[in-house]
């Protein structure tokens, strides 16, 4: 069972989860429209990640941790909000966001997850 304490509505400080379970880590994803905004970007991956998952048989709720790279901080609060809308209540993995230098100057932002499959 995944547990989450401190959580809210976009992420949680700790998330456990039993190692009985499978894990499940995707690639580093990006858009394919790179001529939409961060916004733009962010759905599109995040619906990317939704499919993964769902060949993987889990779904958004066993997420337990993601990290996302952004090519411009100054995009935070637009990728959040579109995250936010995305993360199911109570169900916030942990998180780390940065700001980095990504593969090409198109793309906005990078995200990765990781979920657990239980066992």
């Amino acid at each position: 069972m995944i547990e989450r304490h401190h959580t809210n509505a976009r992420m949680s400080m700790i998330v456990t989860y039993p190692l009985s379970g499978q894990m499940i880590r995707l690639a580093g994803l990006v858009a394919d429209n790179r001529s939409a905004d961060v916004a733009g970007q962010t759905a599109e991956i995040l619906g990317k990640i939704d499919g993964f998952l769902a060949e993987a048989g889990v779904t958004r709720a066993e997420i337990v941790s993601a990290w996302i790279w952004l090519a411009d901080m100054a995009t935070f609060e637009q990728m959040n909000a579109v995250w936010d809308a995305w993360v199911p209540p109570g169900h916030g993995p942990v998180r780390a966001c940065v700001g980095a230098a990504l593969a090409q100057p198109d793309i906005l932002v990078e995200i990765q997850v990781q979920a657990v499959k239980a066992g």
